[in-house]
């Protein structure tokens, strides 16, 4: 017997058992094979739709991420934007406080500086009647001194006084 040409019964032989494998793999085989390669390419396409959801989020996590990363460059914006303001105003504030004080110290000493000349020029002022004084005195002392001088002093003194009287 050959296996190249096979008699009859090998062949006859070969088909039942063949049948039999084929029957038992049918009926208890190909059942558990199938469902394993169902479960598997159930199993492979939640996989891929869970990589799909992934990819989605991921995309829509990226967007968010691009949004809060504009939102927080706009908030720096205007947070730079509104300390800028605010040290404007407070130079602007420094700037006119520093005025106003330099023109109250410039009042002061211009008050001051007007007091001092009142006074130097009132002391000037006696200074110059106390040495009037005494040179009058001492002139009037000489004129005194001689006989009819005197009356023609007194005389003259009287009507200055006078005249000096009739204005005020």
């Amino acid at each position: 017997m050959s296996l190249i040409t096979p008699d009859f019964g090998l062949l006859f032989w070969m088909v039942v058992i063949f049948g039999i494998v084929f029957f038992l793999l049918a009926k208890f085989g190909f059942p558990v094979i199938t469902n394993a390669v169902q479960k598997r390419s159930d199993h492979i396409a939640d996989s891929l739709k869970a990589a799909d959801e992934a990819q989605a989020r991921l995309a829509g996590m990226a967007e968010e991420h691009a949004r809060m990363i504009e939102e927080t460059r706009l908030e720096q914006s205007r947070i730079l934007r509104e300390a800028s303001e605010s040290r404007e105003r407070i130079i602007a504030q420094a700037k006119e406080d520093a005025a106003a004080e330099a023109a109250k110290l410039l009042d002061h000493a211009k008050v001051e500086i007007a007091a001092e000349r009142e006074s130097a020029i009132r002391d000037i002022r006696r200074q110059v009647a106390m040495i009037s004084v005494e040179v009058a005195e001492k002139i009037v002392r000489k004129d005194l001194d001689e006989g009819d001088g005197q009356l023609a002093l007194l005389d003259r003194l009287v009507e200055e006084a006078e005249q000096a009287q009739i204005p005020n």
